[in-house]
């Protein structure tokens, strides 16, 4: 009996089909197993098209070792031309897909998908791209404006556009490393270095001071004040603060401890080094009684931006969001820290994986850190009193490490919001600010009466 032909596939990569099957929900990913000599079919994971195409690009590249490579015989064929460089992005997206910066690597290989759809032919091969095509794509690049959603443009930077070039040389290399293009990348992205420009201002600590006054000016800015607080704690950078969490799956916060892992479990280190930190008393009392995020909000990337301009902040990008990182090394760095601390602290000195097994890390490593940076949080605390959460007030406690007063309850008061507190006595029906609270708190450790 003759074979039935078969259907035309949805889509076809190589050997690699891709087909609905009768009685299957989800579409089917049908390929030839050289090893096993025998056809196999791989469950695509989804009835969508779009969805299903991907997931055979996946498993054709896990599978296969490139354009120039016979499936046969596994020799290198002879006078295989490049691929062209969109599918080369295409295929490095795919397998970069599940890593951290992700998002970050298919924002900058955008650009150049951009720049090649103005371009008389789009039919760029991987050996096409050479210094001088790189040379045009930053002059197209540096023409093109960052615009925010409200419709504001700003010029894009040297740093920007020279991310993109780096990633373009990652998926050239990597097409290469595939065997799809015959050479690696034919040009040399720029150093950071050379194109980086930091900013020069940092906050005193007048400035932050204000910070925290604006930040507890109204409860709508819980977010803004709990990330103000993360940040100055643990000098941490925007996104790791935005993501910290107490609950145990993240395996963040050891309470025991006092100290804060940056990098929550399961989440791979990238070259952004994601540090373990000692934590100052005046935050680690809060995380204590805290489950889930701590800042509660995808980010304050706005709150941050009127604080900026309500302070009159210095604009053109040397007022954001890693302005309390950058201030916090400054200050301890003039308050005579060991600049190894500091280093520790901001996740540019790591300790090895294998030391770290047999000596995890333990507070006392960045002993002088840790009080460098509890001095200026007691200095905040001292001009702007509900700047940090503290829960006790009615009985008296030593001054010293969150341990020692971690069980004390917050004693006839309940919270209800950043700038008031409510007597929850009912022979004490009145309300009295936070600031009346801390008053009277920072009194009781003196060992004075309060009226």
């Amino acid at each position: 009996m003759p074979q039935k032909k078969r259907s035309k596939p949805l889509y076809q990569r190589g050997d690699y089909r891709l087909d609905r099957r009768f009685g299957r929900e989800n579409l089917i990913v049908t390929f030839y197993d050289r090893g096993k000599q025998r056809e196999r079919s791989i469950s695509a994971g989804t009835n969508n098209v779009e969805e299903g195409k991907a997931a055979l690009d996946r498993i054709y590249l896990q599978n296969t070792h490139g354009a120039a490579i016979c499936p046969t015989c596994g020799q290198h064929r002879t006078g295989t031309s490049s691929t062209y460089v969109t599918v080369a992005i295409t295929d490095y997206l795919i397998l970069k897909e599940d890593q951290t910066s992700a998002e970050a690597i298919n924002a900058r290989l955008a650009h150049i998908i951009n720049f090649i759809a103005t371009l008389p032919n789009a039919d760029i091969r991987c050996t096409d791209i050479d210094e001088s095509w790189i040379k045009r794509f930053r002059i197209w690049a540096l023409e093109q404006p960052i615009v925010s959603p409200k419709g504001a443009f700003r010029q894009r930077s040297l740093s920007t556009v020279e991310n993109s070039v780096l990633q373009l040389a990652a998926a050239i290399n990597h097409a290469h490393a595939r065997h799809d293009t015959p050479w690696p990348a034919a040009f040399k992205p720029i150093p950071a270095t050379q194109v980086n420009r930091t900013p020069q201002y940092r906050a005193d600590m007048t400035t932050l001071i204000k910070m925290f006054r604006y930040a507890t000016s109204l409860g709508r800015r819980l977010p803004l004040l709990r990330f103000l607080r993360l940040s100055v704690a643990t000098l941490a950078r925007p996104d790791a603060v935005h993501e910290m969490s107490t609950t145990s799956e993240r395996g963040q916060w050891n309470s025991e401890r006092a100290v804060l892992m940056l990098n929550p479990k399961g989440r791979r280190q990238t070259k952004k080094i994601r540090a373990v930190i000692p934590v100052v008393h005046h935050v680690a009392n809060e995380l204590d009684v805290i489950t889930g995020a701590y800042v509660e909000v995808a980010n304050v990337k706005k709150s941050f931006a009127s604080m900026a301009t309500e302070l009159n902040l210095p604009k053109d990008g040397e007022a954001g969001m890693k302005l309390i990182r950058r201030s916090m090394a400054d200050l301890l760095r003039k308050r005579h820290v060991p600049i190894e601390e500091i280093e520790i602290m901001l996740g540019h000195r790591v300790i090895g994986s294998v030391s770290e097994l047999y000596a995890p890390f333990d507070p006392s490593y960045c002993a002088n850190a840790k009080a460098a940076i509890s001095a200026i949080c007691d200095e905040i605390w001292q001009a702007v009193p509900n700047a940090f959460y503290r829960n006790f007030t009615a009985q008296s406690c030593p001054v010293g490490d969150h341990r020692n007063r971690k069980n004390v309850k917050l004693q006839g008061v309940k919270m209800v919001g950043v700038a008031r507190i409510e007597l929850a006595t009912p022979a004490m029906s009145t309300q009295c600010s936070t600031t009346e609270l801390h008053a009277h708190t920072l009194a009781r450790h003196a060992g004075r009466n309060c009226p």
